[in-house]
């Protein structure tokens, strides 16, 4: 569907020159625009793109020449990835399904389905599930008994809910993810290896052998309002209380969150981030990539973890993290810097006052 740019530029609240009538299909990286695009040449390092593409517009930097760049229209924006969000929500081409219930649909006679929701095909429904008005069920979701959904969720192809979630409104859950599964908690007559090195850090006792009796998780799940759940993320349920996610929390793909979990409200975990049972997240937490948060731990609000962080302890408040265990950002890059001094000073104390040859890779 093709918008005009004047209506691109009202609903982005852009500043538009030139001709506002020109016909939008899509959006483009430069160098790749065709008549139709608009071109996203939000830096001046874009130019030379856009001069190979065929764009007629484009949203360019603050300040730029259109005329100049060959263009027929440019939108100027204050926050260009702000722009980019209303953008692609605009143009956006992702199936829809029209409300009603495909034939292939399994749903139990006690399920209390809002009218205008829709559900595709080879959906299962079981008994005293209640979905609520605006939602889209897509093909092969299955959703478990006492299973609640609000009003204008959107459950992707493959999602699986088992029994007792709940979730709040709009709430977009990806493919293949699974909220509800029981959770990873076992437990050994005597006192386990695990439990000596936990008490101990690091000293055992005799071996013996040992087995694992289940914990069976008996709490649910609940998730918030406008909470957005990758592709492949799994949600446990909690063993006595809820598992609960924040309003406006978004789980990026193969994100795991354990038993007893809560996470704060607008917190960004991305992908393969793992969060271990009992742990809480405040508000506005941000996870990057592969980070793990220990069991029974507090994350403070705000806090902010780069790549692959472990956090095995508090961490208070508004604290910037890095590394594994992870510590203060500035500090770890100033460990991480001594470490890299290393080989030179081993060398240097072997020569025992000599002047060893530097080497390749010696420098800061």
């Amino acid at each position: 569907m093709a918008h005009r740019l004047a209506e691109i530029a009202a609903a982005l609240g852009a500043t538009l020159e030139g001709d506002g009538s020109l016909a939008i299909a899509g959006a483009s990286e430069p160098a790749e625009a065709g008549p139709e695009a608009l071109a996203l040449a939000m830096k001046p390092e874009y130019a030379e793109g856009l001069a190979r593409g065929r764009a007629r517009a484009a949203i360019l930097w603050p300040g730029a020449d259109w005329r100049a760049l060959g263009l027929e229209a440019a939108l100027f924006v204050q926050r260009p990835r702000v722009a980019l969000a209303g953008l692609t929500r605009l143009l956006d081409a992702t199936p829809g399904l029209a409300p009603g219930r495909h034939p292939s649909a399994v749903i139990d006679p006690s399920a209390e389905i809002a009218p205008d929701a829709a559900l595709g095909p080879f959906v299962v429904i079981g008994p005293q599930v209640r979905i609520a008005a605006g939602c889209r069920i897509h093909a092969h979701v299955s959703i478990a008994a006492g299973t609640e959904i609000g009003a204008g969720c959107v459950l992707r192809e493959g999602v699986r809910l088992c029994h007792g979630v709940r979730l709040g409104a709009r709430v977009l859950v990806h493919p293949g993810a699974v909220i509800g599964g029981d959770g990873f908690s076992f437990v050994t007559p005597e006192k386990s290896g695990v439990e000596e090195i936990r008490e101990s850090l690091g000293a055992r006792g005799e071996l013996r052998a040992q087995a694992w009796d289940r914990i069976y998780s008996i709490g649910g799940v609940i998730i918030g309002d406008d909470v957005e759940i990758g592709a492949n993320c799994t949600i446990d349920r909690g063993t006595i209380r809820d598992t609960v996610i924040g309003a406006g929390t978004k789980l990026d793909n193969l994100v795991q969150i354990g038993h007893n979990v809560t996470v704060g409200r607008d917190c960004l975990l991305c992908g393969q981030v793992g969060i271990a049972g009992s742990a809480r997240l405040g508000d506005r937490v941000v996870l990057g990539g592969q980070c793990g948060v220990n069991d029974n731990i507090f994350v403070g609000d705000d806090v902010i973890a780069g790549g692959a962080s472990k956090i095995f302890t508090n961490a208070p408040a508004g604290r910037v993290l890095m590394g594994s265990p992870a510590m203060k950002m500035e500090t770890h890059i100033e460990a991480y810097k001594a470490l890299r001094r290393l080989p030179r000073l081993i060398r240097r104390m072997a020569g025992a006052g000599q002047n060893p040859v530097s080497k390749p890779g010696d420098s800061d």
